[in-house]
């Protein structure tokens, strides 16, 4: 299935505490079970005031439903098309 990168405009993110995360994740996780093994959260980066989200799913649309039954803000979505980091430059054609 494809993987997507969400990113989520949300002033003050970085100055979420533990509870609230708790609570973002727990949301999340719900409304994940209500849409089944189509899409499924891999994990999410909290910066000052964003939140990036990597996601497998089996379309675009999955990911939007999630954020709209979620209550989540989500201001761009990108298919992932390949990955690179340094072992990359060690590889051989």
């Amino acid at each position: 299935m494809p993987r997507y990168l969400i990113e989520r405009d949300l002033t003050g993110a970085g100055q979420l505490g533990a509870e609230d995360l708790r609570g973002i994740s727990a949301k999340s996780c719900s409304v994940l079970r209500e849409l089944g093994p189509e899409i499924q959260w891999v994990q999410s980066f909290v910066t000052d005031d964003k939140i990036y989200c990597v996601y497998i799913a089996a379309n675009e649309r999955l990911i939007r439903e999630h954020a709209k039954r979620g209550g989540f803000p989500c201001n761009r979505v990108s298919e992932v098309r390949g990955v690179i980091d340094p072992t990359t430059a060690e590889q051989r054609q």
